[in-house]
């Protein structure tokens, strides 16, 4: 019974140092680590380069980030999809006051490093450069004997929904269709998803240029890497239906 008293006392203590303001002799500072991480644009998942916050949902991202989102007629935002005014979109003079006053470990030297200077500490810091050119390559978990099939649809250019311009890579057809069909009302499939194992090729897009900015500004090929691997994407329902 005096050792469940111990324990009780003990952990009462501790709940009235985590409660103490920050710098009192009992706070528990949070771990650095975590610090860059609640400074880091869910785009691009860096530290925020020239924030800006969208002034009806308040998210921030880097405003290099969100240009894309800018260039469409209703933009949503692309973290909680909430439609905004373009002309809404402000700089984040709060978050650039904080990335100057916060400093967080190089994930590399792990020197403390100012939170608005770690991108370039980073792109210069040797040792992350090695950690780059030491990650290893993607080796399958388990070698299979199966032949490779011979009719696996083609996902590294596409043809224009609109057009019917060919040999476009992702990027490539953004651009074509912001250059060409930036006004065009016509629902169309898109070739991209279509061509993934998950993809409905029935399934038309009534704001195909939203649809590309959104959900292609990278390729698959970066994550989808063996004709087995697009499952994880198979049973995420929000990936094939939730389209604009």
């Amino acid at each position: 019974m005096a050792m469940f008293r111990s324990f009780v006392s003990a952990s009462s203590q501790l709940r009235q140092q985590q409660q103490q303001p920050n710098g009192g002799p009992g706070s528990l500072a949070a771990p650095a680590e975590s610090i860059e991480s609640q400074f880091s644009c869910p785009i691009c998942l860096e530290v925020y380069h020239k924030p800006v916050s969208i002034a009806s949902c308040a998210h921030t991202f880097c405003g290099e980030c969100l240009q894309p989102c800018l260039q469409v007629t209703s933009p949503l935002c692309p973290l909680c999809r909430v439609p905004f005014d373009p002309k809404k979109v402000e700089r984040s003079s709060s978050v650039e006051k904080q990335l100057a006053s916060f400093k967080a470990p190089c994930r590399g030297c792990n020197k403390k490093v100012a939170l608005v200077k770690m991108r370039t500490h980073i792109a210069s810091c040797s040792k992350v450069q090695e950690q780059m050119a030491n990650c290893p390559k993607f080796v399958p978990v388990v070698p299979t004997s199966q032949p490779i099939p011979s009719n696996i649809p083609n996902r590294s250019t596409f043809v224009c929904p609109f057009c019917g311009a060919r040999n476009l890579d992702q990027q490539e057809l953004v651009k074509h269709c912001m250059e060409n069909h930036r006004n065009d009302p016509n629902k169309v499939v898109c070739p991209v998803c279509s061509a993934m194992p998950w993809g409905d090729p029935s399934y038309k897009s009534s704001n195909f240029l939203q649809h590309l900015l959104h959900r292609h500004k990278f390729s698959y090929d970066t994550f989808v890497v063996s004709p087995e691997e697009p499952l994880f994407f198979k049973n995420d329902m929000l990936l094939k239906t939730d389209f604009f």
